[in-house]
């Protein structure tokens, strides 16, 4: 698998698909088996924040981010063991969980949400993630 790594040393693999990381951080970690996907916001691969987009737009977009990381490191969804959501507001939890049922399909990683106010840059979501190669 590409980006395949099971010593302790870590590697960054590449994400073309993901802007650049707006901070001294690698989008995607993987070390020892494991693949440790950063905090993906609403961000489009060219760099655009969807801040004033609906809700359902921004949730889409962290998902896509997502599983760019995940193949990026030669990882997939079904390869999820944990996936922690931060939301704005609480509320936004049906419609949030609505979509990521689609999107992970039969895998049932492990997972809890975190309500947290507002997120950066007035972004509705975020999503961090660990999987196996």
């Amino acid at each position: 698998m590409a980006g395949e790594n099971r010593s302790q040393e870590p590697v960054h693999p590449p994400t073309p698909d993901l802007a650049t990381p707006g901070g001294h951080y690698s989008h995607v970690t993987v070390a020892n088996g494991f693949v440790f996907v950063s905090g993906q916001l609403p961000i489009t691969a060219a760099g655009t924040r969807l801040t004033d987009s609906p809700f359902a737009e921004q949730v889409q977009q962290v998902l896509d981010n997502v599983e760019h990381a995940l193949l990026a490191a030669g990882s997939a969804i079904d390869r999820l063991v944990q996936v922690r959501v931060y939301v704005d507001d609480i509320a936004n939890w049906p419609e949030f969980n609505s979509i990521y049922a689609r999107w992970v399909g039969e895998a049932c990683p492990s997972r809890a949400v975190v309500p947290t106010g507002p997120l950066h840059f007035g972004l509705k979501v975020e999503v961090e993630a660990v999987a196996v190669l």
